[in-house]
């Protein structure tokens, strides 16, 4: 790819970021929407965890699949095939006649976002080539996370009070072929060098591992343990089957070697934890602030805005402490902000009052704006530069099966406590246990933080990063006699 002026690499770049804008904001958005969507479709609290977590569990699937496709047919090409599979999944969304025929219309959205974040970001590496116009572009690119998490809340209060719960998909359209249009005319096609080959069992595998994990943990209030067992036992066989197979393949899915990398291993755990917290705190709180509170979806977001402002202010300030101190100091304070968010509302009953409630929103934001900079840093310190991309890919993915999972057991055992009880009467108390699950999660992201990110960490990194480097030496040596 020939070199590119400054002016048209910073246009690839702002092209990639509406990419990420629309994907970023349709969760957010989403959950403004939640309670409006329940009353017309006649959901149950576990149909509102499918409208989520059928988008999430998709991507999360798909994200590895999409990024080594991409490298291998062309970014450029899978990248525009993303803009319009999510386009046209936005607008099915937006005619859902029923709540089955939402989920269906969010996994085709699914679809087309896995393949617009990790090939906007594969194009970003691509043009940038400078280091440091590298890291300021991701810096951008990660603002903009910042911005969808501030703003959604709003932009989803005002559309759902002015017009209803359908327009929050229609803001999809204009920029969804905005950035087609320009994606058409503005970014150059790229593939990699040597791009992995494809491997559909290890696809097949980790979908039947998510699904149907995922399954089980929000079915099961609803259905009893009779109906759920299978899908656990599917679960567990995919799992075996995953690290039976994956190991034997010369390019892998999921290659399990990177595990043997502390920071690696650490970023995973992380990221699932603190996107686990994210997906659990959003949807407790919509449905409080709306169903409980009695507020509209305007008055909701609004509410969210402590929690979303800090999280746009942090990011970018986590970003400058891993460049200069290392990951070690943004991820104790967003395990220990985390934690004591999730604990007032587990042990305070922080809703019942306007300041705890506050407090807990900014604590919230606070840890989570710090967290997110760390994940992609951990996850690829010390891997050789070749086995980079692959590393963050296993990041992203552990971001949306964190979510997909925050959302199955917080909404799970909230349906459990709620039972055929009035919903508003006994909400706090359900939702006490969901709670507990995120104090959890928070301390599971300071632990793991700090045993990750020492000396004794960062010597595994670089021992699986030699051994990885010698394999790949071997293997080229060997193809190319």
């Amino acid at each position: 790819m020939s070199e590119l002026s400054p002016r048209r690499r910073l246009l690839v770049l702002a092209i990639c970021c509406m990419s990420l804008l629309i994907v970023s904001l349709d969760i957010t958005v989403l959950n403004v929407a939640l309670p409006s969507m329940q009353r017309e479709l006649h959901a149950s609290t576990s149909g509102m965890q499918w409208t989520i977590d059928a988008y999430t569990l998709v991507l999360a699937s798909l994200l590895m699949l999409a990024g080594s496709t991409a490298d291998r047919v062309g970014r450029k090409r899978v990248f525009m095939t993303g803009l319009v599979v999510f386009t046209i999944g936005s607008v099915l969304c937006s005619v859902a006649a029923d709540l089955d025929a939402l989920v269906v219309f969010r996994m085709i959205q699914a679809v087309g976002g896995s393949m617009l974040n990790p090939v906007a970001m594969s194009i970003i590496t691509n043009t940038f080539t400078n280091p440091r116009e590298r890291a300021r572009a991701i810096g951008v690119w990660g603002a903009v996370v910042g911005i969808s998490m501030a703003a959604g809340p709003l932009v989803g209060g005002l559309l759902v009070e002015s017009v209803g719960w359908r327009s929050i998909f229609w803001i999809n359209l204009p920029v969804g072929l905005a950035a087609l249009l320009l994606t058409l005319r503005h970014v150059p096609e790229s593939r990699a060098p040597k791009a992995r080959r494809a491997d559909p069992v290890g696809q097949l595998l980790v979908i039947a591992l998510f699904g149907s994990l995922t399954y089980a943990i929000i079915e099961a209030p609803g259905s009893g343990l009779a109906v759920v067992l299978p899908f656990v036992a599917l679960a567990i066989v995919a799992l075996t089957g995953l690290v039976w197979y994956e190991p034997r393949r010369a390019e892998p899915l999921i290659d399990l070697r990177f595990f043997r990398s502390a920071p690696f291993s650490g970023a995973t755990v992380i990221a699932i934890s603190a996107f686990a917290s994210l997906g659990g705190f959003l949807f407790l709180s919509t449905l409080y602030l709306q169903n409980v509170r009695g507020l509209d979806a305007l008055h909701a977001g609004l509410w969210m805005l402590p929690m979303a402002v800090p999280t746009f202010v942090c990011a970018p300030l986590s970003g400058r402490l891993v460049g200069v101190r290392g990951p070690r100091l943004p991820l104790l304070i967003a395990g220990v902000a985390m934690t004591a968010s999730s604990a007032l509302f587990a042990a305070f009953d922080a809703e019942t009052s306007d300041v705890t409630l506050v407090i807990g929103y900014v604590l919230f934001g606070v840890g989570f704006g710090f967290v997110n900079a760390p994940i992609t840093n951990t996850a690829v310190s010390g891997m050789p530069r070749a086995q980079a991309g692959v590393a963050a890919a296993v990041a992203s993915t552990s971001r949306q099966l964190g979510q997909t999972l925050g959302v199955a057991v917080v909404g799970a055992v909230l349906a459990a406590g709620v039972g055929s009880s009035a919903y508003a009467e006994v909400f706090v108390s359900a939702a006490r246990p969901g709670w507990w699950v995120l104090v959890g999660c928070g301390v599971l992201v300071l632990v793991v933080g700090v045993l990750t990110s020492g000396r004794w960490a960062r010597g595994t990194a670089e021992r699986t990063a030699a051994r990885l480097e010698a394999v790949e030496v071997r293997e080229t040596a060997g193809v190319g006699s």
